[in-house]
């Protein structure tokens, strides 16, 4: 078994990163007698798995990679193991390996395997182009490109809380984007607009991107992260553009919540059953004045909460003749109540798209954040997945 696991992790940190699955596809042969491997990338709308290099894209729900994505867990069904390619939270797609094998010693490994594969991919993935046009159904937009390129994932799992994000119209977004990070200790996230249309827009996030990360890396509170960004916003554009946004930092030992609001997008908590919009003090968005100071304020999680960030894309969107709205809005995070992050966020956005039966016209971003207590990372040794 170690050895198999060996000749495994030697082919994939040994691959050239445009190779990296047919290499592993190599080591299956000769180790495990495999001699069908194939990697389904779930696409950036989250509506389809696309082989890296044979074969029709996956888009019928309740097919096995789909159930083995949707549940993260192997599945064995028409002679061939589905195994999830997930790392720390975030999934990347499927592999499926055939003929199918029923020992239990080797399904275990192979479902390692598979996630030393979302490892490998992760590592290779900036220095080759091949992973991120093969997760693609059709072209991206210049300011979708920008956009995609500045997330950190989206989505990310520990034993405190998981967290998940997504935007729409994936392959045309241009100003709505969300940002996360965290420690031991404390999560930071961020959800944005930027004002404008197409590239302008996109740009006017990415300078508000970074410009919250450098702040964020300098140590400074949360009200004086949007002051600094502020302030390289209105260098930049002197008040004639601006950036809504909505700053969470979260105290992974207690759920005490610190926020700071700048024309932000709605604050939902889902807190035993009830919906409770978040009163938020209105400042000023990002840049639109010269030195504007911010203020925080602090709110308190229960073990089990769930927060969505909602931009106003979702409740606005809209056909010829109806607006999908707040109540719309409130019917589906009840019922989402029990999908993981991700599966809710894909999952409204989707409800969108069904509701205006087409792509979306405005950008729209939805985030998903649960928290399940201090408990979980103290056992777990505040290690992440």
């Amino acid at each position: 078994m170690q050895d198999r696991l060996v000749a495994v992790r030697r082919g994939l940190t040994d691959a050239p990163a445009d190779l990296v699955v047919e290499r592993l596809a190599d080591v299956l042969a000769r180790c495990y007698d495999l001699t069908d491997v194939e990697y389904l990338q779930v696409d950036y709308r989250l509506s389809g798995l696309l082989p890296l290099r044979d074969g029709d894209p996956q888009t019928l729900a309740g097919s096995p990679a789909w159930r083995c994505f949707d549940h993260q867990a192997e599945v064995l069904e028409h002679g061939a193991n589905y195994l999830p390619v997930t790392m720390r939270g975030e999934r990347m797609g499927v592999l499926r390996v055939a003929p199918a094998v029923d020992d239990p010693v080797v399904r275990a490994e192979l479902t390692e395997i598979a996630t030393l594969l979302a490892h490998e991919l992760s590592a290779v993935r900036a220095g080759t182009d091949r992973y991120s046009i093969g997760a693609r159904s059709r072209r991206l937009t210049l300011a979708a490109e920008m956009q995609w390129e500045m997330l950190p994932g989206r989505s990310r799992i520990r034993p405190s809380f998981s967290l998940a994000g997504q935007l729409e119209p994936a392959y045309a977004v241009h100003g709505d984007s969300f940002d996360w990070s965290d420690d031991s200790d404390r999560l930071w996230l961020s959800a944005i607009n930027g004002m404008g249309e197409g590239v302008s827009a996109a740009t006017l996030t990415c300078l508000g991107t970074y410009a919250l990360r450098n702040a964020r890396r300098a140590g400074l509170s949360l009200a004086d992260q949007a002051a600094l960004a502020d302030q390289a916003i209105f260098s930049q554009y002197t008040g004639a553009l601006h950036l809504a946004a909505l700053l969470l930092e979260l105290d992974l030992t207690t759920g005490a919540l610190t926020v700071v609001d700048a024309g932000s997008p709605r604050l939902i908590l889902l807190r035993g059953g009830a919906l409770i919009y978040q009163e938020l003090e209105q400042q000023f968005p990002l840049g639109m004045f010269d030195g504007t100071i911010y203020h925080e304020q602090h709110l308190d999680l229960a073990v089990g909460d769930r927060l969505f960030v909602i931009s106003d894309g979702v409740v606005n969107a809209a056909t010829e003749t109806a607006r999908y709205g707040e109540a719309a809005l409130d019917r589906f995070l009840r019922r989402a109540g029990s999908l993981s992050p991700l599966d809710a966020v894909r999952s409204l956005l989707g409800d969108l798209r069904a509701f205006v039966a087409s792509d979306l016209v405005d950008d729209a971003v939805a985030v998903c954040l649960d928290w399940t207590g201090p408990a979980a990372d103290r056992t777990a040794g505040s290690r992440a997945q």
